[in-house]
């Protein structure tokens, strides 16, 4: 066969394959035999094995999977991928509801949709072709897993218009792909899976794609991460959209033009979950119109505009064996119930938090009882309550020390707190912690330096502070057990490429007290360096509208420590960037610079973020929601309580023609 003729053979191959996927894996409506689809397979590989230089990027067979990957890349998603707020009962979404209304009225309508059990995903398309997938990771960074994405058979790799997106899913394993793979792991004598959601998470970020290829995964699209010219105006009209371009969405959604409406769905299908052929842990609801999404805005975490309702948590009976204590990086002591294992939710259950001694008394639990477990969330363990009439009389009543049982030193509780601390700044757990929050994931993102790593790294004394971390060796690592020539290679570039890491991390990762991520990084924007932030006094701190008085207290006395200043020292000599990475705050006389901006009603010559970012490009803060620290509105057509409430507070209004007329200058 000449490579002309091989070529139009191997485009109609093609062709002909991924539209019989498409039958088969989206529409559930195959038109050809399995076997008929696995000769025509066969017949492409055997065609590009001889023609190399033909393949093309879609084509069905890269699904089987290619190349052994050495690691992960990093994507940073175009916009966020934002996590849920969380509804447990009916009272729950009867408030959100009440605080939607509160914002864009009554002429609002919700979208419903299963809350696939699985992994959040982001597909990027280029002209219509696949190029690239990523996990969730912290919502702004992830990890590019296209290899793997592109063995699900599901996920289109050319869609059927050549447009430039990207799209969000729930990647999930099938109850039946699920049951199959633990059943042959443990004919080989291996630990199964706990439940389909794990199973999902270990396989899409297998580092060999013939394994992920393996596992028969599956995926739902929920939603467009950045709608662009597209031409939708609602999220049901996107979900239509994927559909039309090849993508497979969940059908059973459901637009509820009431909270009611809502209601009935979710409950009818708490009654209808067991019947799926795949896990769903709940229903989320969203408001339909993306103008009101924009309107409702979002807060560093979670959109104001959708909300998950989590199913009732199935609930089993088991015996509290003993309570242990824990010590924090802060230094609170937290008891833990040891408990008889017990499945809850797909998983077995052996510990439960206990939070504090005021809960043991209210609940008033006892070692030896018979207790009910529950899943907050399908998720945390958590003791519900004792079963007080199946007592024997054996149970024993548990005491708090009045030490703590890692250092000895006595314990205090703190005004206007229920924990015990210990205040012991050598204490050998707090400083344990303390690393443990240091390379994590939000913080300084040390891969292979986890938590088992670090605990062992620091009971051999080779770190005792966060500044040790960038003194080890590769002498002193192969020492340590399981940790071989490439692993310790890994993690000591690993520690390397973190001293680059931008200064919100770095403040995030020392561990101020009341200080998170998202102060962190305001921190580093306002101060840019370490060196002026602590040279900040605590008025200099409460000038910025994020910063209290609890958080600037804090934020004082920590640089105030000797301690502190000595350990920066060392981290400036290791080679630790102390400077703020991101957009540097905008030096301008625009008179927007320093202020806050809230955003409201219908813009009709700019996009609700092409005036955030022509604000935030001129020194302004452009925040979700209107108080007291807001010094402007901007208020478009159909403006509504955010309107209002800057008129009560006389917070001055511009209308649109007044903030180009600004932003233009």
């Amino acid at each position: 066969m000449d490579i002309q003729t091989a070529d139009l053979e191997i485009k109609e191959l093609s062709k002909k394959l991924n539209e019989y996927g498409y039958e088969y894996y989206v529409l559930d409506r195959p038109s050809v035999p399995d076997a008929e689809y696995d000769r025509l397979i066969q017949e492409l590989i055997k065609l590009e094995e001889t023609f190399p230089e033909l393949k093309m990027p879609d084509s069905p067979t890269v699904r089987i999977g290619g190349n052994i990957l050495d690691s992960f890349d990093k994507v940073e998603h175009r916009t966020p991928m934002l996590s849920l707020g969380n509804a447990f009962n009916e009272a729950d979404l009867k408030d959100f509801n009440r605080r939607i209304r509160q914002v864009v009225g009554e002429d609002f309508s919700y979208v419903c949709e299963l809350k696939i059990d699985g992994l959040a995903v982001s597909l990027r398309y280029e002209n219509g072709l696949f190029i690239q997938g990523a996990t969730r990771g912290d919502g702004t960074i992830g990890e590019d897993i296209t290899a793997n994405l592109k063995t699900i058979k599901s996920i289109p790799l050319r869609l059927s218009e050549s447009v430039s997106l990207e799209v969000r899913g729930e990647a999930f394993m099938p109850k039946r792909s699920f049951e199959a793979l633990n059943k042959a792991k443990e004919e080989k004598g291996e630990e199964p899976f706990a439940n389909p959601r794990n199973a999902a998470a270990g396989s899409i970020r297998q580092l060999d794609p013939k394994i992920a290829a393996s596992r028969n995964l599956d995926i739902f699209l929920y939603g467009i991460g950045e709608i662009g010219e597209l031409g939708v105006t609602s999220h049901s009209e996107g979900l239509d959209y994927l559909d039309q371009l090849g993508f497979k969405t969940n059908k059973e959604r459901r637009k509820c033009v009431n909270i009611e409406e809502v209601i009935a769905f979710v409950n009818s299908w708490v009654e209808k979950r067991p019947n799926l052929s795949y896990e769903i842990d709940g229903i989320v609801i969203k408001v339909d119109s993306l103008a009101q999404q924009d309107e409702l805005g979002r807060t560093a975490k979670s959109p104001r505009w959708a909300i998950a309702y989590k199913f009732p948590a199935q609930e089993v009976v088991t015996t509290l064996l003993n309570i242990e204590l824990s010590v924090g990086r802060t230094g609170v002591i937290t008891p833990t119930a040891i408990l008889e294992p017990v499945k809850v939710a797909g998983t077995t259950v052996q510990r439960a938090s206990l939070h504090n001694e005021d809960l043991i008394r209210e609940k008033d639990i006892k070692i030896g009882d018979r207790v009910v477990v529950k899943k907050a969330g399908d998720i945390i363990p958590e003791v519900v309550n004792v079963i007080a009439s199946e007592r024997t009389g054996k149970e024993m009543d548990f005491q708090m020390p009045t030490h703590c049982p890692e250092c000895e030193s006595e314990l205090v509780r703190l005004p206007e707190e229920v924990a015990l601390r210990c205040i012991n700044p050598k204490c050998p757990a707090q400083i344990r912690e303390g690393l443990i929050h240091f390379v994590s994931r939000d913080a300084m993102n040390i891969e292979g330096l986890g938590e088992k790593v670090v605990s062992q790294l620091f009971a051999e004394k080779l770190i005792g502070d966060v500044a040790d971390i960038y003194k080890l060796t590769s002498e002193q690592l192969l020492g340590l057990e399981r940790m071989g020539e490439k692993s310790v290679f890994n993690l000591l570039q690993a520690i390397e490429a973190s001293k680059s890491t931008s200064l919100e991390k770095l403040l995030f990762g020392l561990g101020i007290r009341h200080v998170g991520a998202k102060a962190a990084k305001t921190l580093s924007q306002v101060f840019v360096s370490i060196t002026n932030l602590m040279a900040a006094s605590k008025d200099d701190l409460l000038e910025i509208n994020e910063i209290g008085e609890k958080m600037a207290d804090s934020i004082v006395a920590f640089f105030d420590k000797k301690e502190v200043l000595d350990l920066i020292e060392e981290l400036k000599n290791a080679g630790v960037n102390m400077e703020y990475k991101g957009a540097l705050p905008v030096e301008s006389d625009s008179i927007f610079a320093g202020k806050t901006v809230v955003l409201t009603g219908k813009l009709e010559q700019l996009s609700r973020n092409e005036a955030k970012e022509r604000i935030e490009a001129l020194g302004g803060n452009v925040a979700g929601s209107v108080s007291k620290k807001t010094d402007l509105v901007i208020a478009g057509s159909e403006a509504g309580s955010k309107l209002t409430k800057a008129e009560q507070l006389g917070i001055e209004v511009w209308d649109e023609e007044k903030l180009l007329i600004e932003l233009n200058k």
